[in-house]
C-alpha cells in the first residue's frame, strides 16, 4: 500500500510539471505572436477598424491568462500532492475547471471562425497596398514596404496589371523581379 501511494504521489508530481511546462509553453507562444515583428507589424498598421488589431490582443491576453490558470493549477495539485491536502486539491481542480471552461469557447470560437486570422491580415494588407497604388504619396508606402521587408514579399497580383509602380518603390531591392512572390500567398503561407 505505501509503495503504490508513493508511486501515485510521483505520477502526479510529473504530471504537475508536465502541466507547468505547458502553461510555460503557451506563455511564450502567446508573447512570441503578441511581440513577433510579422503580427505587430499588421496589428500597428494605422487602419480604422483595423479587426486584427482586436484579435490580436484579444489572442494575447487570453493566452496570458490561460498559462497563469494552468501554472496555477499545478503548482496547487504539487504542493496538494506533498502535503496531502484536501483543500489545496480541491483549488488545484478548480483551476483546471476554470482552464477547461476557457478552452471550449476558445474551441469553439476556432472551429466557427477558422480564417478569420488569416483573412483579417490579408484584408489590412489590400487596403495598405490599394491605397499605395491609388495615391504614391501616400504615408502607408512606409508601412508597405516594412510589411514587404518582413515577409520577404514583394506586391500581389493585380487584375488591374498596374502594380509595377508600387513594387518598385516599396519592395527590397533585389525582390521586385527575382523573388516575384505574391504577399497574399506569403501570409497565408506563414499563418
Amino acid at each position: 500500500l505505501r509503495c503504490g501511494m508513493r508511486t501515485t504521489k510521483c505520477q502526479l508530481l510529473v504530471t504537475s510539471l508536465c502541466v507547468m511546462l505547458l502553461g510555460l509553453s503557451i506563455a511564450t507562444m502567446s508573447t512570441v505572436t503578441h511581440y513577433g515583428r510579422h503580427f505587430t507589424l499588421i496589428s500597428d498598421t494605422s487602419l480604422y477598424g483595423n479587426s486584427y488589431r482586436v484579435i490580436h490582443y484579444r489572442a494575447f491576453y487570453f493566452g496570458i491568462c490561460l498559462s497563469m490558470t494552468l501554472i496555477l493549477a499545478a503548482l496547487l495539485s504539487s504542493a496538494a500532492t506533498v502535503r496531502e491536502s484536501q483543500c489545496l486539491t480541491a483549488m488545484g481542480f478548480f483551476c483546471f475547471a476554470l482552464a477547461f471552461c476557457g478552452l471550449i469557447p476558445a474551441a469553439y470560437w476556432r472551429y466557427t471562425h477558422s480564417t478569420e486570422v488569416e483573412d483579417s491580415m490579408m484584408d489590412v494588407y489590400d487596403f495598405v497596398y490599394e491605397e499605395v497604388r491609388r495615391n504614391s504619396s501616400s504615408f502607408r508606402r512606409h508601412e508597405l514596404t516594412a510589411i514587404h521587408e518582413a515577409f520577404l514579399c514583394c506586391g500581389k497580383h493585380s487584375p488591374f496589371g498596374d502594380t509595377m509602380n508600387v513594387e518598385h518603390t516599396t519592395c527590397p531591392p533585389g525582390q521586385v523581379h527575382g523573388a516575384e512572390q505574391d504577399c497574399l500567398q506569403v501570409i497565408q503561407d506563414f499563418l
